[in-house]
């Protein structure tokens, strides 16, 4: 139990010296152009829950999700705020998705699990493929201004995937539950 008091009086600790800080800074820098730092905190705060899944052992392993989670939407917010390409947030939140099942993976890797290492896997592959989707939906059909190749490249990559694993030649693995009696019929 002391090391649950530990990890919150590390975290809360952590929070109020980087308030402080900022807020510091702000009073002494207060011609500075704020707008690209901004997105520096989120990320931080989800540096903070990577600190504490450290600092609490493998016990606190659960702190990659919400680490990986508010940091990603850190990083997507430093994109968005350099790019100026706010209009993206309409398929961004699919990386929500991507970073639930980071944190899932970092989870089981750092925990020692590997089927929470390929939960983590699955969840990531169904963002990537949302965000594909999505991406091209709203940059190619409404925004149009995303004039690349980029999208049309993605949902052709996503289409071979899609079919090669569903062909078996892509992706297939062995799966010791299935025998070789249970998919070939019985022969005569």
């Amino acid at each position: 139990m002391q090391t649950n008091r530990n990890t919150g009086g590390l975290i809360g600790g952590t929070v109020l010296i980087a308030i402080g800080l900022l807020s510091l800074a702000g009073r002494i820098f207060d011609n500075f152009d704020w707008g690209f730092v901004w997105p520096f905190i989120i990320i931080g705060i989800g540096a903070i829950f990577f600190v504490a899944m450290f600092a609490g052992g493998k016990q606190t392993a659960a702190f990659a999700i919400p680490g990986s989670i508010v940091g990603g939407i850190g990083l997507v917010l430093l994109f968005q705020n350099i790019f100026k390409h706010w209009e993206s947030m309409s398929y961004f939140w699919t990386f929500i998705i991507i970073f639930v099942g980071l944190g899932i993976y970092i989870m089981g890797l750092y925990g020692g699990d590997e089927g929470q290492k390929q939960s983590g896997w699955r969840v990531m592959k169904v963002g990537v493929i949302l965000f594909v989707i999505f991406g091209a939906f709203f940059e190619i059909l409404i925004f149009s201004s995303f004039n690349s190749l980029v999208f049309p490249i993605l949902l052709i990559l996503l289409g071979v995937y899609l079919v090669l694993s569903r062909t078996g030649l892509f992706g297939r693995r062995n799966n010791p539950e299935i025998k070789s009696d249970d998919v070939l019929p019985p022969s005569s």
